[in-house]
């Protein structure tokens, strides 16, 4: 049993790593352009937040090393998608971002890590840590997942959610889903058992949907909103 859970731990580990590495292509636009136009820096702050209460519950909790593992990777990624913000953002957009990221992934996270290791002891601490893993992973991906999805059904096309991202994310819940249940660890498998049924949502929206073809204005209406939200695709994982 323990290398079943292993060898899905590492599977999981690949594709949520690829999935961390997804937006890639956009970023190199930004390079490319020196701006980041109108995107948001706000989904990977928020990430980062959620990695690095991952990094800690993996090495809180015994036997959950390849937890840690993958939200270290994606961690570092988050830091530098930041970092090539910081570089190209506005002036005037560079003080409120570097303050967020103050906010949300120095300051929040201290104080997180702070009082489950001071107030808390062994099963009770990882409990809570746990329980706080889940509610930043739920906001983080369960949400944005929803709304595109409500964009197809508003748009009826599949424009802004390719069949690959579809298709990673419920390879990636599933996986992360499986290795909950194989480990017994409900606190794992609660955002990931979610990003599975969102998975297979998206997948039934864009079976219903791939061959509609957009009107023009909600195309372009949807476009301009969109630059305003993530440019990660999201993903529901255990980070």
């Amino acid at each position: 049993m323990a290398n079943t859970i292993f060898i899905v731990g590492v599977l999981g580990n690949i594709i949520s790593s690829l999935a961390y590495l997804s937006p890639l292509r956009t970023f190199w636009r930004i390079v490319k352009k020196r701006s980041t136009e109108d995107f948001s820096s706000i989904p990977y702050i928020c990430t980062l937040m959620n990695a690095i209460l991952w990094i800690y519950y993996g090495i809180t909790k015994p036997d959950s090393f390849l937890i840690a593992t993958i939200n270290g990777f994606g961690a570092v990624t988050q830091i530098v998608y930041i970092l090539i913000f910081l570089v190209f953002i506005s002036p005037r957009m560079r003080a409120k971002t570097a303050l967020l990221v103050g906010l949300l992934d120095v300051a929040f996270v201290a104080a997180a890590i702070s009082f489950t290791h001071f107030m808390f002891q062994g099963d009770v601490r990882i409990d809570v840590v746990g329980f706080i893993c889940d509610c930043s992973s739920m906001l983080v991906y369960a949400s944005p997942l929803a709304a595109m999805q409500k964009t197809v059904i508003t748009t009826k096309s599949v424009e802004f959610m390719p069949f690959l991202l579809s298709f990673s994310i419920l390879l990636n819940g599933g996986f992360w889903t499986l290795y909950a249940l194989l480990a017994k660890d409900i606190l794992v498998g609660i955002p990931n058992g979610i990003g599975l049924l969102l998975g297979i949502a998206q997948l039934i929206l864009y079976g219903i949907y791939h061959r509609y073809k957009p009107l023009k204005e909600a195309s372009d209406n949807l476009e301009d909103g969109l630059q305003n939200e993530s440019l990660i695709p999201t993903r529901d994982s255990v980070s």
